[in-house]
């Protein structure tokens, strides 16, 4: 099973979130870069707002894939202790300041002048292309709660069944139609995995 495409991936995930359709309080949230096409078509056809979340993963300097926490927009940043008590204050304040430079170039980007992001209040509906290990998408979850969301809704088309069980701990409700065990990467579900630059979701977002 799978997807031709990220738009057909949106179009499935839509139709199971289709009790948040035409919700003044729902915004659909975009993670960059892969994520935005599927929120874009989630949101076209829910007719909810479309927004992008720029998050970055902090990694264990010599174990990247490891993130001992996350930044956001709007200072948030959040730290997973039982890692980050490990680590030398000289290593977390140097991943710190490398992926909050990055952070903030992407946000400047891609927010395209609007006001900042704030979920106060809000139901967000958090849009990926897929779980793998789910760090990116733990790391999005903590950020919108940081931002104020009042419920925040994980919705990716497929995923590792472990990162599923893990992400519903974190999450108010996960959606994720493929789940298996016998996983692998993200691009197996697609036909068409290409991969988006900046101009493409800018694209997106200005539609």
């Amino acid at each position: 099973m799978g997807f031709r495409n990220r738009v057909e991936a949106g179009a499935a995930l839509a139709e199971l979130l289709k009790e948040y359709a035409d919700r003044p309080d729902v915004v659909t949230l975009g993670l960059v870069r892969g994520g935005v096409p599927v929120a874009a078509e989630v949101a076209r056809r829910l007719h909810l707002p479309l927004d992008v979340l720029v998050v970055r993963k902090l990694g264990v300097p010599w174990a990247p894939e490891v993130a001992f926490g996350a930044l956001g927009p709007g200072g948030v940043q959040v730290l997973n202790d039982e890692i980050a008590e490990r680590l030398d204050p000289d290593e977390i304040d140097m991943v710190v300041r490398h992926e909050k430079a990055e952070l903030e170039r992407r946000d400047r980007l891609f927010r395209l002048g609007r006001d900042p992001l704030d979920l106060t209040g809000r139901v967000a509906l958090v849009v990926d292309d897929g779980l793998a290990t789910g760090a990116t998408a733990g790391a999005a979850i903590a950020v919108a709660r940081g931002l104020g969301a009042a419920r925040v809704v994980l919705a990716a088309p497929v995923g590792a069944d472990t990162a599923v069980v893990r992400l519903r701990r974190a999450a108010d409700e996960v959606i994720c139609p493929i789940a298996e065990s016998d996983f692998g990467a993200v691009s197996r579900y697609y036909d068409d995995f290409r991969q988006l630059a900046d101009a493409d979701v800018t694209r997106l977002l200005q539609a």
